[in-house]
């Protein structure tokens, strides 16, 4: 996803692109100018390869949160390796600054991802107080916290939980349908096409991120280019997004908090009309 959307803005620029997926042998028409690596660890064999065939060429690494977070605190060699071949690290929140090894600083970029709003922003559903939840079914982004956070909630209470994202282990497929067998307030939509998920962004109440780890979640810009509130976990990755003092956070892992988070959120007007973070922040 992140291949395609990098490689539409370049075409858009009027560059000519040539996207190679993780594990592809260089193989493309003409020597490029210049290479964009998504991904330390995924791309590192990659870096490696176009390092040692075109000494010159410049190589732009833009890292993720698995990068940041997990893979290098681990102490991957190959990560550590894509950090010293890179000429250029992107970053896409300010927060991961502090995360990197004090001798490549100096090549840190920090480039929030851009985001359009929708055309023709759909109208917000009458019958229940929407909240949307946008991720695939991993680990890392605690998937089903939403879930658990509205199972309980007051009788009088309109929350429903929309959550749109693949499901590909049997681990997470049945706690899925037994989740959606316990929980009327949870819905499962499964993976969805970027302009259909980004028409139940836009038509929710608010944008909810569970993640443990994230480096910068695009649901995030999303959700802000349409001026969607987002109700997040306290991770460095948001924080480095949505600031350290934004109103919305919970702490991660905790379904009381977020339960009661959402709560405030239905039923607290002036907390729901704060100024929540605008379309042109980023």
């Amino acid at each position: 996803v992140s291949l395609r959307r990098w490689g539409k803005i370049f075409r858009c620029d009027g560059h000519r692109i040539h996207v190679l997926a993780c594990g592809d042998e260089l193989d493309f028409p003409t020597t490029p100018d210049a290479v964009v690596a998504l991904h330390a660890r995924h791309s590192g064999r990659q870096i490696r390869l176009f390092r040692r065939e075109f000494p010159k060429m410049p190589i732009a690494l833009v890292l993720t949160g698995t990068d940041l977070y997990r893979d290098y605190p681990r102490g991957s060699r190959l990560v550590a390796q894509s950090f010293q071949l890179a000429d250029r690290i992107v970053l896409l929140q300010d927060r991961a600054l502090a995360a990197m090894p004090a001798d490549v600083v100096e090549k840190c970029r920090v480039i929030y991802q851009s985001c359009e709003p929708i055309r023709g922003k759909p109208q917000s559903l009458r019958s229940v107080f929407e909240v949307t939840v946008v991720g695939h079914l991993r680990p890392e982004k605690d998937p089903m916290r939403a879930a658990y956070a509205v199972r309980n909630l007051p009788l009088e209470s309109r929350v429903r939980v929309t959550h749109i994202g693949g499901c590909y282990a049997p681990l997470w497929q049945t706690r899925v349908q037994q989740e959606l067998l316990r929980n009327p307030r949870y819905r499962w939509l499964g993976p969805m096409p970027l302009a259909r998920t980004r028409q139940h962004i836009a038509r929710s109440q608010a944008v909810v991120v569970t993640s443990k780890m994230e480096g910068a979640g695009n649901v995030i810009s999303e959700a802000i280019a349409d001026r969607i509130p987002v109700l997040s976990s306290r991770i460095e990755g948001t924080i480095g997004m949505l600031g350290v003092d934004y109103a919305g956070f919970y702490t991660c892992g905790s379904t009381k908090e977020l339960s009661q988070l959402i709560v405030r959120f239905e039923t607290d007007s002036a907390f729901r009309a704060m100024q929540w973070l605008a379309a042109d922040t980023m």
